[in-house]
């Protein structure tokens, strides 16, 4: 007779052991509908599991986050048992739900095409109307390993020969197709319904290991509803249409080449708009209190061994060894060397906080299937700054950079900015008290500026806890670019103190504080939120001065010199083609204002203004578009 307590602390009474599915149906027909699985005591259960004992019960519905997940695992598995029907000499390897989707990787000599993609989907969804049951199965682990290996399934058996036999081992079946799963999984394939769609097919090593050999992986979506669904795959076109990438070739932004694979190459018009950045972040960190430094890009090993980064994040560095014997490394971050200048000269209390700040070029090794443009580089500017302060200023210094990191995104267009707050990792430097401190600081921070947030446990740097700021884009991606982090070991590591009030030598807390974070992933970002439409101020050509007849390239010329003279960016387009054909091509090259004239313009001294976006004309005098350009550009994040 089992006692089930639902969320709200009501309790439910059964007289013999009940599944989740039957606790759903007590509660209401509509959450029996959404019901996907059940967490009992915390953990999820399949819905058909019997419960039988005294248990706290939630139901998980289709559209929640871990409804999500788990219809995704569900369509993983259902693609898995599609490509065995289809092609049955294939072996199966691993599929797990991931971001917005899912996939499963195979073992098949000959490669699968987009063809072949369409057939499977079909063949899915074949699959989902039988509405096949999935029955939860309880093996030993040699039976399963000799039961794979006997069915030709090599991949699977390896996985399961390395599972310890003292744990419990099930397997899911759904018609003639069982894997290995920890579960829950649905009741039947026709629960998952038809709302998915495979997207993509790319190489994947075996375990992740190069060495290994090479599987193919097929990747695909999966939703609650056809409308989310709809939502998702038009999104997934706007983000190919507002490639960063792409844009970049036709604004002539910036290029890679294989070697110097993660190495952004500036064209002149990509390196505006970065020093732009520069310039403007520069601006906003000197009023805030900031002191711009810079530190050594090569340092030696002993450095990254005192502050710990050696240990924990060797493997990413790029070393050399030198004649002499020393090994030293390019930095991938400025901390330790913010440190080092921290340390020179004796400090007081009363020189707290004291705010350092850095454009710092560091390097970090990525695997190279991880490259992505300049959204995962190996070679990065970071807009890195370090507050070191008293135990009693952190909460009010951090939410001064919590006031700062919100204000600058604001001025970019984000306006819809979430803040989750990262707890201690499992590989970490200091004591538990320690920990205990920087996180309570961290939190009371956000609670005194009454900052929504949410928890990500777990996550923090291996140093400190840390706020991460991310950012939601125009079309509904979620980017984390910058960090607040309260460090309270670092500083001790590395031998820094400050004199406080009672003449004796004290701990710093550092507070370790990115806004961009990556200079060059936050271009992407900005590229790809504004569809290469990029603000005036911001843009490497601001305006662009055509001509209608070749009466007017001198007064061309003249407009575009005096625009130069007054700080904006402009050029002339005077080549002898149709003014139509001059405003689409620059148009398509994102220029944010194009200025036509002829025999009219020149006469009156005014300018034709086209705004990008826009298919109205408006002729004005030269002095008053001067004005407004300049008024616009100067008030930067502030002008619409």
């Amino acid at each position: 007779m089992p006692k089930i307590t639902l969320p709200d602390g009501s309790e439910r009474q059964f007289d013999t052991a009940v599944s989740g599915a039957d606790v759903a149906t007590s509660i209401g027909s509509g959450l029996a509908k959404a019901a996907v699985a059940v967490r009992v005591d915390g953990e999820p259960w399949d819905l058909n599991r019997p419960i039988e004992h005294d248990a706290r019960v939630e139901v998980i519905t289709r559209d929640s986050d871990d409804g999500l997940e788990l219809l995704r695992h569900d369509a993983a598995h259902v693609l898995a048992e599609a490509v065995k029907e289809l092609w049955p000499e294939t072996q199966v390897t691993i599929g797990p739900a991931i971001e917005n989707g899912f996939y499963y990787d195979f073992a098949r000599e000959e490669p699968f095409t987009d063809a072949d993609l369409e057939i499977i989907e079909a063949r899915m969804k074949e699959i989902v109307d039988r509405n096949e049951p999935i029955e939860r199965e309880l093996w030993e682990r040699d039976k399963a390993v000799e039961f794979f290996r006997s069915i030709g399934e090599e991949y699977k058996a390896e996985i399961i020969a390395g599972i310890p036999s003292d744990e419990d081992l099930t397997l899911y079946r759904q018609g003639d197709f069982i894997d290995l799963c920890r579960g829950p999984h649905l009741p039947a394939t026709g629960k998952l319904g038809k709302s998915f769609k495979l997207t993509h097919v790319s190489g994947a090593y075996w375990r992740g290991d190069a060495n290994n050999e090479m599987l193919q992986r097929i990747y695909g979506t999966a939703w609650s509803n056809d409308k989310q669904l709809r939502q998702y795959l038009h999104m997934l076109e706007e983000a190919e249409k507002r490639d960063h990438r792409r844009l970049a070739r036709v604004m002539d932004l910036f290029h890679f080449q294989e070697e110097a694979p993660g190495a952004v190459f500036w064209h002149p018009k990509g390196w505006s708009i970065f020093q732009n950045l520069i310039g403007f972040m520069r601006e906003q960190q000197n009023a805030a209190g900031y002191q711009e430094i810079n530190t050594p890009e090569v340092v030696s090993r002993s450095l990254w061994e005192a502050s710990g980064h050696w240990q924990s994040f060797g493997d990413n560095m790029y070393t050399t060894e030198t004649v002499d014997g020393r090994t030293y490394a390019i930095k991938p971050m400025n901390c330790p060397g913010h440190v080092q200048v921290f340390k020179q000269g004796i400090t007081s209390y009363r020189d707290l906080p004291y705010r350092l700040a850095e454009f710092g070029k560091c390097h970090r090794y990525e695997p190279s299937g991880a490259l992505h443009g300049m959204m995962r580089v190996r070679a990065f500017t970071q807009d890195d700054a370090h507050v070191f302060c008293t135990p009693e200023q952190i909460t009010d210094e951090s939410i001064a950079v919590c006031d700062l990191i919100l204000g600058i995104y604001k001025s970019f267009g984000f306006d819809d900015v979430r803040i989750k707050f990262a707890d201690r990792p499992e590989v970490r430097v200091g004591e538990d008290a320690v920990w205990d401190q920087a996180e309570a600081a961290l939190v009371k921070a956000l609670e005194v500026a009454e900052l929504p947030f949410t928890h990500n446990p777990g996550e923090g740097a291996f140093y400190g806890p840390k706020l991460e700021f991310v950012l939601r884009d125009a079309i509904g991606r979620d980017w984390q670019c910058g960090t607040l982090q309260v460090d309270l070991n670092m500083p001790g590591r590395l031998g820094a103190s400050y004199i406080g009030e009672d003449g004796e030598k004290h701990l710093p807390v550092m507070l370790h504080r990115a806004i961009f974070g990556s200079l060059e992933r936050f271009m992407g970002i900005l590229i790809e939120h504004h569809a290469g439409n990029l603000p005036l101020w911001l843009a490497p050509v601001q305006v662009k001065v055509l001509t209608i007849t070749s009466d007017a390239d001198d007064y061309a010329s003249e407009v575009a010199a005096y625009l130069r003279a007054n700080g904006l960016r402009a050029e002339t387009d005077l080549r002898n083609e149709k003014i139509s054909y001059k405003v689409r091509e620059h148009s398509v090259a994102k220029i944010p204002v194009q200025f036509a004239v002829g025999q009219r313009e020149l006469e009156n001294r005014s300018v034709a203004i086209r705004r990008l976006g826009s298919k109205k004309q408006e002729v004005v005098p030269l002095e008053d578009a001067l004005t407004s350009l300049k008024t616009e550009v100067q008030n930067r994040g502030n002008s619409d």
